[in-house]
């Protein structure tokens, strides 16, 4: 069995390899468009399409840039939503709606209370908020992510807000996803 350890997230171009493969494999899996495109005054790491024909922007941060994430994000969404008429004219066969506007996944390390709370305070137009680890599997580096970025349900914000007292896990993932009986259940609480 290969032994696993936390790894210091590799330079960023590999970093963005890695993420590509992560969301290609992720459930309902997005189709990539682009990757690395200038948009508003910044690049967006990738521009991609859900199956529901939905446009989705993707970007990552390093620790630390949480915040200014959310809201570089916030800019980069609206910035494509008012040119996705364009690019349907441009390219028609890019299978995607310009009605169902552009969701946004944001992945960081970690996100503070205050890019939570701003993620939050936009309700179901908020950006999904994912965090990512670095994990060295023998001589390789994988990401894992966390919450599980799965397209095939509606994008809203990931936040894993349990209510206050209610047990949950950290990943946002149910007792019957895990797969865990009752004792087991017990163990974590």
């Amino acid at each position: 069995m290969p032994d696993l350890s936390l790894a210091p997230p590799p330079a960023r171009a590999e970093l963005l390899r890695l993420l590509r493969t992560r969301l290609a494999s992720a459930e309902g899996g997005l189709r990539i468009l682009a990757e690395d495109i200038l948009g508003q005054d910044a690049r967006i790491d990738f521009v991609a399409v859900d199956a529901s024909a939905r446009v989705v922007l993707v970007l990552l941060a390093e620790a630390g840039g949480d915040l200014e994430l959310v809201a570089r994000g916030l800019a980069q969404r609206a910035w494509v939503e008012s040119r996705l008429h364009d690019w349907l004219q441009l390219a028609p066969n890019l299978g995607l709606r310009p009605e169902a506007g552009a969701g946004l996944v944001l992945l960081c390390p970690a996100f503070g209370p205050e890019s939570r709370g701003a993620a939050a305070a936009l309700a179901s137009a908020g950006p999904r908020l994912a965090s990512y680890r670095c994990v060295r599997n023998g001589a390789a580096i994988e990401l894992l992510i966390e919450p599980p970025l799965r397209f095939e349900e509606p994008m809203e914000p990931a936040l894993a807000a349990a209510a206050p007292g209610s047990p949950a896990f950290r990943t946002g993932l149910t007792d019957a996803e895990l797969g865990l009986s009752a004792q087991e259940r017990r163990e974590f609480e």
